[in-house]
């Protein structure tokens, strides 16, 4: 048996989520279904609600890693909800249990993750114009160790291509 890749979508929760971001993040859900990806996210609203219905509108199978430790606090399209209990820390989690990242806007939050997933050189994608954390680092890196480039690109499905492309050398 062939383990899945998983891809994690990270962005603006509830609290500075568009109808943009929702929009880009819905199409990436739909683009990791569509490779046969596992969809990986924080399991709550936002970006990464709109990600995870994309991916189950697509039958892909879709992850949430929850802050809390009740699972009844994930969003409705999570087939797999692990409630971690471990509060914001679990953004290390999210982080460590993807092998690739991609970036849609985001705040604080979102930025604990891009660092963890930097520091372990996990692969991160960003998608331009979608503010927060996505622009700030975009075709760079996030300190002087140069450890991953974060690489930009403009739609969801170049988002996804692109991340598969620095996992498998597609």
């Amino acid at each position: 048996m062939t383990k899945k890749t998983q891809i994690l979508v990270i962005g603006h929760n509830d609290n500075g989520c568009t109808p943009a971001h929702e929009k880009i993040a819905y199409e990436i859900g739909c683009e990791v279904a569509k490779s046969n990806c596992v969809l990986m996210t924080g399991g709550l609203g936002g970006v990464m609600k709109a990600a995870a219905k994309g991916s189950h509108d697509s039958n892909g199978l879709t992850v949430g890693i929850i802050p809390q430790d009740d699972p009844s606090h994930a969003n409705e399209f999570c087939d797999i909800v692990i409630p971690s209990g471990m509060g914001l820390t679990r953004d290390f989690l999210t982080a460590l249990s993807a092998d690739g990242i991609i970036i849609v806007g985001g705040g604080s939050g979102t930025l604990s993750e891009i660092c963890a997933a930097y520091m372990h050189k996990k692969p991160l994608v960003a998608i331009r114009n979608t503010g927060g954390a996505a622009d700030k680092f975009i075709d760079g890196y996030v300190d002087h160790r140069k450890n991953v480039k974060i690489i930009g690109v403009d739609t969801a499905k170049d988002a996804v291509k692109k991340i598969l492309e620095l996992l498998h050398g597609n």
